[in-house]
Formats: C-alpha cells, structure tokens, sequence
C-alpha cells in the first residue's frame, strides 16, 4: 500500500469515527430531551367559554396531548372525571380543564323531589342565586273580596336551589297565571323539595299573584319566626 493508499484509509476511518461522533451526539440530545420532556398524555382544552354552576358535557372540550411533566396535578386527563360534574366559575376557552374548576351536581336527599318554577329575573335576586344556594321562597297572594286583604307569605324555607337555568324571554299570554304579566324575562330554578313543599311551591306557581326568592345567608339555617311568616299592609298601620 502506497502513501496515497494510506492517507485515503486514514481519511475514511476519521470520516466513520466523525459520523460515530455526531450520531453519538444526536442520541444524547435525544434522551436528553425525552428525561426533560416525559412520556405525553392526554389533557382537556375548553372549546368555548363556559357558564358557572352548568352541567358538563364532553362536547365542550377538545383532547390534546401534552408532556405529562407539564401538567398539574388538578389537570382532567380522562372526560370520565366531568360525569355529574357542573363549572364552578366561569370557564375561559382555551383553558385547560382542571378538577379544581368543578365540583358535583348536587343531588336529591332521600325523600326528596325536584320542581322548578319561572323566577322573575327583575325580583328573584338576579344573578346571586346559584346551584347550592339557600333561600326563602315568597308569594303574595291577592285579597278574595273587597272584603279580605292582600297578605305575602313565606310559604317555604331554607329551600336547596339545584340548578338555575337560562334566562327565558316570557310571553305573557303563556304565563301561569294571568296576574303575572308584568315580567318580560324569567329564569328557572330548580329546587330539591319534600312532597308538602313541592305541593306549597306549585300551589304559588299557579295561584300566587307573585313568587319571590329571598337569599339566606350561608350557614344560617334559623328559621322563620311564626309571626313573620305572613304579612299584610295592615301591620304597618
């Protein structure tokens, strides 16, 4: 083998130990991006904004893939998890959906059923009243005769709102009552009531010639003296 030879072996061996080299280098770079990185799994992102206290569905989300490392621990990685589940605030498109942005629909106790009226959104504390919230239900009724007088009455206490639905234009010649036709929106709201309640509430809903919600404070569970459950004008006088 000549000198020319030689130097064509040698430049071939460094050649092969350069390529050695840099696939070497390529590897490392590799596992050191998959030990930063991690194994990828699913997550949720919001495809659109979400209303607080609103039943889950999983048509509201998109599944993505993400580095498992770069997750919280809250985050939703199965859509098992928004079974029976409502938003607990207001949810942002986009986002990612975590466990701490749900909780639980609330349920029936034992005993219990559920019965929903149209609320005027102008005088059923608009806007406060939210799945879970407490609250003293109202009606005033009109005087039989000239004869009689108009009485309001608490003719339910402590009531569990379960669900408040979307605000509903009325039309007033569909309304429940004739009485009622002063109100243009209403909402309704779903209550998880014993049967005697249930029975008092729809009672209202027909006959009553208006239904309101007063919020109880949370964690009061007093309950209405005797001589506050029904009130006319003339005790004023």
């Amino acid at each position: 083998m000549n000198s020319r030879q030689r130097r064509g072996v040698i430049l071939l061996v460094l050649s092969a130990l350069c390529a050695l080299g840099a696939f070497a280098g390529v590897l490392s770079v590799i596992r050191d991006v998959n030990s930063k990185v991690g194994p990828e799994v699913a997550a949720y992102r919001l495809k659109g904004d979400i209303a607080p206290y609103k039943e889950l569905s999983a048509d509201q989300f998109e599944k993505i893939s993400m580095p498992e490392r770069w997750l919280t621990s809250t985050a939703v990685t199965s859509l098992s998890q928004i079974r029976g589940k409502i938003a607990v605030t207001q949810l942002e498109k986009g986002s990612l959906l975590q466990t701490d942005m749900i909780v639980d629909r609330p349920e029936l106790a034992a005993g219990q059923q559920e019965i929903a009226i149209m609320i005027d959104a102008a005088t059923g504390v608009a806007g406060k009243i939210n799945p879970g919230s407490r609250v003293n239900i109202y009606a005033t009724f009109k005087a039989e005769n000239d004869r009689g007088t108009d009485q309001s009455k608490v003719i339910v206490e402590n009531a569990r709102v379960i669900d408040v639905g979307k605000l509903t234009a009325l039309d007033p010649g569909q309304s429940s009552s004739d009485r009622r036709n002063s109100a243009d929106q209403a909402v309704p709201i779903t209550f998880a009531l014993d049967t005697a309640d249930a029975q008092r509430v729809a009672y209202a809903e027909s006959f009553a010639e208006h239904v309101r919600l007063a919020l109880v404070a949370g964690g009061s569970d007093a309950p209405v003296a005797p001589g506050d459950r029904t009130y006319t004008l003339d005790e004023d006088k």
